[in-house]
């Protein structure tokens, strides 16, 4: 069984979480658990909310002067109850706690239209996006991390 069946969904709560570490040789990387929704117990995003929030998150991260050189993936998660992020390096939730919070922060600035990406040529979907939406969501999760404690940041036991 793969590891992220093992947590139990049903004692998850919103919070950022270390998924897993894995190495390549001298290379570590690490899977970070963005979990917006309490799974099994509220709705999940729409599909239009989980889009947007990757093409400006992706942005974001990806041209973020300290840690852009470091995001190896940015993406939803099938259940979208939240994202998955990996980035290189053996981190914890505390190491990024601060990007997300500045990751948060920047996406419930942002007002470009078309957003990142948001055309035919560059998206397989481009015209589901939500941007207003994505910034509530995104209110919800700053919450969560403005108030991160161990329940927030370590997966139940």
């Amino acid at each position: 069984m793969i590891g992220s069946f093992k947590i139990d969904h049903l004692r998850l709560k919103p919070g950022l979480y270390v998924s897993r570490r894995d190495e390549f040789g001298p290379t570590h990387l690490t899977t970070f658990d963005l979990r917006f929704k309490e799974p099994n117990n509220e709705p999940v995003m729409d599909q239009c909310v989980l889009h947007t929030f990757e093409h400006v998150g992706a942005t974001f991260l990806r041209n973020h002067k300290e840690w852009g050189p470091r995001v190896v993936y940015f993406g939803p998660m099938g259940c979208r109850t939240g994202f998955y992020m990996i980035l290189e390096g053996e981190l914890n939730s505390e190491d990024i706690l601060p990007l997300m919070r500045e990751m948060c922060d920047w996406i419930l600035a942002f007002n470009e239209n078309p957003l990142p990406g948001q055309a035919a040529a560059q998206c397989g979907n481009w015209l589901e996006h939500n941007l207003d939406m994505a910034k509530w969501e995104t209110r919800r999760y700053a919450q969560v991390l403005k108030n991160a404690g161990k329940e927030n940041l370590n997966y139940p036991a």
